[in-house]
């Protein structure tokens, strides 16, 4: 690497003009420090990791990222309590949600909620993938008090970040430019952070009964908005990798044809690689064989949908076996209620609970909801990767 700069040092100097000689030396060992890592410095990186397995999470008293993270409902006490079981659960990262318009309301106390956060979690040995931005769910984020949860209904209050109104005015840019380089900035050094998702399926046409509400200009601005939060993130030279995982479509391998602009943004972009797959064994193993060839760590960042076939059992010995970080969707049941199926959204399940639940690990009073998945995150944690 550091060859390849003075090289690059070299010929910039000898092709610039005599005014030149001093400030471009400095503007490409800028350049250098914020480029994407190489895969040598992503792998390296992740050899120094333990195995990494978590959970996406939100506290049960939550029902979506604001009232998670606005000032009069932050709950360190609940979020202490829960870090505790995830800990007694062999896990050591969390992927947690922020969103810009808590930022917005109060950038100071919404920056110092994170660092409580950060200091409850490494109590924990937890270190957390923070989510800068996400396509799902309710378009229409509202700062303020949330609604409560929709009885018997997967995820009825979730929000996306920005909202759709936010996220197809150009005059928002230079707003989220501000959340982003002022959040990743603050902890760009903190080794509590293990990393940035800098936005959650950005493809998402939203999710629910949301998927025909996206507006007509949506994909165009996060098409172009995507690469240029992973340049504003990477400004600010964070210690830690930056993401995004792909999640929909059949082939995700360089080779394929069918790659969308946003996914090549994603697989180009990202220092490590992350996925979402809550698809049967042999799907997520198909998944991983197409993302080898790139060459970076992978992290299947979320996973687990047990009516769907993806559960505990089958899926996280293959993350053990392929040494995939593997952080499941959800954790503690809570208000956001994805215990329940996706098709609660069709058919409310008010009568009487699904047979088996669909997401999640615990009750709320910490128990599990199977003891045998707990030994098995357990018993794979202390195996070596083959």
């Amino acid at each position: 690497m550091k060859m390849r700069l003075w090289l690059a040092l070299g010929a910039a100097v000898f092709a610039a003009p005599a005014n030149a000689y001093v400030a471009a030396p400095a503007a490409i060992a800028a350049q250098a420090e914020t480029a994407r890592w190489n895969e040598t410095k992503a792998n390296a990186w992740y050899a120094e990791q333990p195995w990494l397995t978590g959970a996406n999470y939100i506290p049960a008293d939550a029902i979506n990222q604001l009232e998670m993270w606005q000032e009069p409902t932050f709950d360190p006490q609940r979020i202490d309590i829960e870090l505790g079981w995830a800990e007694r659960f062999g896990m050591n990262t969390m992927r947690v949600f922020l969103h810009d318009l808590a930022w917005k309301e109060d950038p100071q106390g919404f920056k110092r909620r994170m660092d409580r956060f950060l200091t409850i979690a490494h109590k924990h040995h937890i270190r957390p993938i923070f989510v800068l931005f996400d396509s799902c769910w309710d378009p229409d984020p509202k700062i303020g008090p949330q609604h409560p949860p929709i009885p018997g209904v997967h995820n009825s209050g979730w929000v996306q970040s920005p909202g759709r109104s936010d996220l197809i005015d150009p005059n928002q840019d230079a707003r989220l430019r501000a959340y982003v380089e002022d959040v990743v900035g603050s902890f760009a050094q903190d080794r509590r952070v293990l990393a940035w998702d800098v936005w959650n399926e950005p493809d998402n046409p939203g999710g629910g009964s949301y998927n025909d509400d996206q507006l007509a200009r949506e994909r165009a601005r996060i098409e172009s908005l995507l690469p240029q939060i992973f340049a504003w993130a990477r400004a600010r030279n964070p210690v830690q990798p930056l993401t995004s995982g792909v999640w929909q479509g059949d082939d995700w391998s360089p080779s394929s044809t069918s790659l969308t602009s946003i996914q090549r943004t994603q697989l180009i972009q990202s220092d490590v690689l992350s996925f979402h797959s809550y698809d049967w064994p042999e799907t997520f193993e198909r998944r991983i064989a197409q993302l080898r060839p790139y060459g970076r760590p992978l992290f299947c960042t979320e996973w687990m949908a047990r009516g769907a076939g993806s559960t505990v059992d089958t899926i996280l010995p293959i993350g053990r076996r392929e040494n995939i970080a593997m952080v499941n969707w959800g954790f503690v049941q809570g208000k956001i209620q994805t215990n329940l199926p996706w098709d609660s959204w069709e058919r409310p399940y008010t009568l009487k609970p699904p047979t088996i639940w669909f997401h999640d690990l615990l009750r709320p009073d910490g128990t599990p909801y199977r003891e045998r998945e707990r030994e098995i995150f357990m018993k794979l944690r202390e195996q070596k990767a083959q």
